[in-house]
């Protein structure tokens, strides 16, 4: 977890030279993204860079109030927990990052396409694909508990070109050139 979340920091700073502090939008009710956010924090220590933590609670999600709260507390960009509050809600919060002019980040394709900026995450594809050879064995006769726990294996970068645009922030071309998809 912490070797992901290190990737997408140093990301961040390829794409925005300078960033100092990070807003890290996350569902505080939830233990799994409570997980992800240490691993964040874990990684910004390494990378020296500070970290603002964007908590939000469901089922009414104060999405406004946690992009104030980045402003207020000087956030140069933004990181996304996923989770299933967070996946409620991609174009709002991919609005609310272009509205407030923040390069961010994101743990899933579904806020790329839905007007973030970038993500970097294990590929959906390759997961669901890996998920049916699961069922396919269980299906004809394996115990679940003697099939190993397998981690992905396959990543992709994902970048919005029409959200880094309304943002003002170019893309290095080394960071393109690494894209996996570029949506114009």
């Amino acid at each position: 977890m912490t070797e992901l979340s290190g990737k997408r920091l140093e990301l961040l700073k390829e794409m925005v030279p300078g960033i100092s502090r990070v807003g890290v939008l996350w569902d505080a009710a939830d233990p799994a993204a409570a997980t992800g956010f240490k691993g964040y924090e874990a990684a910004a220590r390494e990378l020296k860079i500070q970290l603002l933590s964007l908590e939000i609670r469901g089922p009414n999600a104060d999405l406004e109030g946690a992009f104030q709260a980045a402003a207020k507390g000087r956030a140069s960009a933004l990181i996304t927990v996923r989770n299933l509050l967070l996946l409620r809600y991609p174009k709002r919060i991919a609005d609310l990052a272009i509205k407030n002019r923040l390069p961010s980040m994101y743990e899933g394709s579904d806020f790329v396409e839905a007007g973030g900026l970038v993500s970097y995450a294990s590929s959906d594809a390759e997961s669901f694909k890996r998920a049916a050879t699961y069922v396919d064995k269980i299906l004809k006769g394996a115990r679940p508990a003697d099939l190993p726990v397998e981690q992905p294996t396959k990543f992709e970068l994902i970048i919005n070109l029409k959200a880094a645009k309304q943002i003002g922030l170019t893309i290095p071309p080394n960071v393109l050139a690494r894209a996996d998809k570029v949506i114009k």
